[in-house]
């Protein structure tokens, strides 16, 4: 599966590498990875609709993860990728902004990646 991760903290990537090391080993999930929202979607448009799921931070500077997620859910041609946001803050308005423009999940960081694995192996076709 492939899967495209938005944040704009750099440790992102080398961390995901780390924690998925065995899945993505065994074929089970490809990453790519973007530091911004318009990254994101310069990413999407170019051709790379094999994205299957979306893990994308709200709170990054430029673009929002919210506004990369509203873009994705007008712009984005069928099938939509599976959309998580993760953010630092678990507090009630992101998780409702975030579920009003189409998330399927919402995560809080630290992410628990134990969690985020039994997730993202619901979304396995």
């Amino acid at each position: 599966m492939k899967i495209l991760v938005v944040d704009d903290e750099a440790d992102v990537q080398p961390l995901f590498l780390q924690r998925f090391r065995k899945e993505i080993k065994n074929g089970e999930f490809d990453f790519s990875f973007a530091l911004s929202g318009e990254e994101a979607l310069s990413y999407l448009h170019n051709g790379h609709s094999e994205i299957v799921l979306i893990l994308s931070d709200i709170n990054m500077p430029g673009m929002s993860g919210i506004e990369l997620l509203t873009r994705i859910r007008h712009e984005h041609e069928e099938p939509p990728p599976v959309v998580m946001m993760i953010t630092a803050y678990g507090d009630e308005e992101n998780h409702r902004q975030a579920m009003e423009n189409g998330a399927n999940d919402f995560l809080t960081k630290p992410l628990d990646f134990n969690l985020l694995k039994e997730k993202l192996k619901t979304f396995i076709v």
